[in-house]
């Protein structure tokens, strides 16, 4: 078994109230507990993901955006969907071609320091 297969667990039953007050302060209430498990649960899908990370470099129309990662425009569509609700994405008209962006500078930050997280060994 490799050693990063193993759970350690205390050997003793010691409760230390110093650091259970501080964890306890950083938890939310349930509400936002959900909305916070809903937004993560948006960057499980593989296509969603994909537009993120398109959009990371660049804004994109769903046409774009289809030819980048190889799905069709209608499942674009319906992703983007998604992504605007969460306020991943926002989009904007130039005539008759409506871009696809990053919503905000928080969205670029995640995806990288998530990235950068996989990265670390």
């Amino acid at each position: 078994m490799d050693q990063k297969d193993i759970i350690e667990f205390c050997e003793c039953n010691v409760l230390h109230p110093e650091k259970i007050e501080i964890a306890h302060k950083n938890l939310l209430d349930n509400e936002s507990i959900s909305l916070l498990t809903l937004f993560f649960k948006t960057f499980s899908d593989p296509t969603r993901m994909k537009i993120i990370l398109a959009l990371k470099e660049t804004e994109l129309c769903v046409c774009d955006l289809s030819a980048v990662i190889n799905v069709s425009q209608s499942a674009v569509s319906h992703q983007l969907k998604t992504l605007r609700e969460n306020r991943l994405v926002k989009y904007r008209k130039e005539g008759n071609v409506v871009y696809y962006s990053l919503d905000d500078d928080h969205v670029h930050v995640l995806i990288t320091q998530a990235m950068n997280h996989l990265k670390h060994k």
